[in-house]
């Protein structure tokens, strides 16, 4: 069998850059599960990209499918043929549905018997008359945040197609989309090289498209484009800041990457850095430039799409469009710096935070009166209290804000921005830029006490608001991120060892809202399950097993600190080597009592102990028991486990001695007595019926 690469590009009008690379990866996954589907073996994929291109490149695809063997079983031998061997009429059926005849049948031995069979060998096609049909599919099958039809065409894709190149080996895969006929040519870069360019094997295809100035190995013009922008800036005396996200956006944006200096005027460093940065990246996708000691610089770094004469007239250029957007800038900010944060907290009420749950001024007000109550329930210093209630009552401030409404992004930010330059606190500024973290999976979590428990109570807000008027999030819908808001709220308790009870706080955040917007009455135990699952998540990720997770998780998840210590100290018990034996002699005493059916068990009586080690046991239960609570309450609890744990010889001693399902009744009561006792003990930590031994 012969094998060569495949290599698909298609060549299109200029796709946006956020486009790029989930279409490579959803177009190579495509091509690979089709190729697999026809039977066609290949090696592993690689995808090249530009704006004007896409492309997937598969090593070692076989030349033709593989060989199918195909085999059905039909009736028995002796229903088939009568006794002059004639065919009967279930062997005509069976000829029928395998679709060959009688004739060609064979009569296959098999456990059970012979059975009539229909055999049949499909011969592999060529892969370029399969790969004929499997392309196009493929390149339709492309998914796009947004699509377009052209011309007449009834075709769609992100932009139209202009060229369509599609090779294995030397062998041109004929198909056409539209009007555009697949063939061996693609298009250089479009200024420096815009002709046509023949591929003659897809080995050439990316030194000869270099050749035609375009870089269309992604990581490699990204490297690229980081080095030079690094060069560029250490001849400007300063350093590239780094913005990995802007720098895999204009690796979209360019074939052919070119660094180009620029300059801005010095009286602009005067506003924060971050409405440059932003002001910079947003609009212009320019790098900014610090010194040595992480201060902007009054340059920036473009990147151009093509190599030019006259690099200074480019340069004005690129600096003649920032300075317009930096004096829009400057304008927004002072223009804000003449309101008061009183003044922008009374425009809150024109603020629809959401149609059901009302105004961002009604939010603030309930924010303010959580974030009270989580103080008081942390017991957090009377200043620190101070502080985050002022926070949070202009929290929201500069989301009416002239600079917030040009830069959205900024929020948060300049809120820190204008509350230090109104005299405000450093923690309360910090808390303002904090109460949003984290932003994102893996984001950063709030660094201080005041914007950790503003954040918290932030979010306790709008998941009680959303869930109380029914906008619970679903599979395919979490539009006000309530999932990543209840992340934050578990990884905030638990960097902070916030501890308090989630119940009471959904019930409190809950009551802050009017009546009328309390719609569904399991509001606070849908949320309960909501965060407990959130929990659940975060514990797996961390690597515990799941039936320890499970094993907590179903004795209590009200504390999340608690909940978190729990299952570190089981998780590390399970560790241990007599471990199972451990959980199989707690999970006994469980099942002893589930079969005991619902009974009310009265006190032990010890008078009436039989055996040794009935007394034994009920003795280690009296022993551990008031150290098992102390350990618990001071949350020390793997403290508590290795006291529990104690239990595991008298326990087995005693199911050795005792046989608790005594005829006399009152024996029995009272050994299942002990039980219980040894039960609730150990479930005061976790339920071991769940652990898997």
């Amino acid at each position: 069998m012969i094998k060569d690469t495949l290599l698909l590009e298609i060549g299109a009008e200029e796709i946006p850059a956020g486009y790029i690379e989930p279409a490579l990866e959803a177009l190579s996954e495509t091509m690979l599960r089709k190729l697999d589907a026809a039977r066609i073996a290949h090696g592993s994929a690689e995808v090249f990209g530009t704006p004007r291109r896409l492309a997937v490149e598969i090593r070692d695809v076989a030349d033709k499918q593989a060989v199918l063997a195909m085999e059905m079983i039909g009736p028995p031998k002796k229903v088939s043929f009568d006794d002059k061997g004639h065919p009967t009429v279930a062997a005509v059926k069976f000829s029928e549905k395998a679709g060959m005849p009688v004739e060609k049948l064979i009569i296959k031995e098999t456990e059970k018997g012979a059975y009539l069979c229909a055999q049949r060998v499909e011969k592999g096609k060529s892969t370029v008359t399969v790969l004929s049909t499997l392309l196009p599919e493929a390149i339709f099958s492309t998914p796009f945040p947004k699509s377009m039809r052209w011309g007449t065409l009834s075709i769609s894709f992100a932009r139209p197609i202009h060229t369509i190149l599609a090779l294995l080996g030397t062998r041109m895969i004929p198909f056409t989309l539209g009007n555009i006929k697949s063939g061996r040519y693609t298009l250089g870069h479009r200024f420096m090289a815009p002709g046509r360019i023949r591929i003659d094997h897809p080995k050439d295809y990316v030194k000869k498209l270099q050749e035609a100035h375009v870089l269309v190995d992604i990581q490699k013009r990204k490297d690229g484009i980081r080095l030079a922008a690094k060069r560029t800036a250490e001849k400007l005396g300063g350093n590239v800041l780094e913005d990995e996200a802007l720098l895999d956006t204009v690796t979209h944006l360019v074939e052919y990457p070119v660094p180009s200096a620029g300059k801005f005027d010095d009286k602009f460093l005067q506003l924060p850095p971050e409405i440059l940065i932003t002001a910079m990246r947003r609009h212009q996708k320019y790098f900014a430039v610090v010194n040595g000691g992480g201060n902007l610089m009054p340059h920036f770094i473009a990147v151009n799409n093509t190599r030019t004469r006259k690099p200074s007239l480019v340069a004005t250029g690129h600096e003649r469009v920032l300075r317009a957007r930096l004096s829009d800038a400057q304008f927004f900010f002072e223009s804000d710096l003449q309101e008061t944060f009183d003044q922008r907290v009374e425009k809150l009420k024109g603020v629809l935070f959401q149609s059901e749950l009302g105004t961002m001024h009604e939010k603030v007000r309930r924010v303010q009166e959580m974030a009270a109550y989580l103080a008081d329930v942390v017991r957090l210093p009377a200043d620190a209290k101070k502080n985050v209630e002022k926070a949070a009552w202009i929290c929201k401030a500069d989301l009416v804000s002239q600079v917030v409404g040009e830069f959205p992004e900024l929020q948060g930010i300049m809120g820190r921005v204008y509350a230090l330059k109104s005299g405000e606190p450093k923690p309360v500024a910090q808390a303002i830029e904090e109460h949003y973290r984290p932003t994102r999976s893996g984001g950063v979590l709030p660094e201080d006490t005041v914007g950790a428990l503003l954040s918290v109570a932030d979010k306790f807000d709008s998941i009680c608001g959303c869930f109380s008027v029914g906008l619970i999030p679903t599979g395919a819908s979490d539009p006000y991120a309530l999932r990543r808001q209840g992340i934050g709220i578990v990884l905030i308790l638990l960097a902070r060892n916030f501890r308090f009870s989630l119940k009471e706080a959904i019930q409190k955040s809950i009551s802050l809202f009017p009546e009328s917007v309390r719609k569904d009455a399991d509001a606070a135990e849908k949320i309960h399950t909501f965060l407990q699952n959130r929990m659940i998540h975060i514990l797996a990720e961390e690597g515990f097993a799941k039936d320890v997770i499970q094993a907590v998780t179903a004795v209590s998840y009200d504390c999340i600190p608690d909940v978190w210590a729990r299952v570190k100290a089981l998780d590390h018990l399970r560790k241990a080597p007599d471990f199972e034996p451990l959980a199989v002699a707690f999970k006994r005493v469980v099942n002893i009592i589930k079969q005991a059916g619902d009974i009310a068990f009265s006190n032990v009586e010890e008078s009436i102990f039989q055996d040794p080690a009935e007394k034994a046991l009920y003795e280690a239960y009296q022993k551990i028991a008031e150290d098992v609570e102390k350990h618990l309450e001071k949350s020390a609890f793997d403290k508590a486990l290795i006291r529990i744990a104690s239990l595991k010889k008298p326990v087995d001693a005693f199911f050795d001695a005792v046989l608790v399902m005594a005829e006399d009744a009152r024996i029995r009561m009272n050994r299942l007595a002990v039980l219980s006792c040894i039960a609730r003990l150990f479930e005061r930590f976790a339920d071991f019926s769940k652990i898997s031994t």
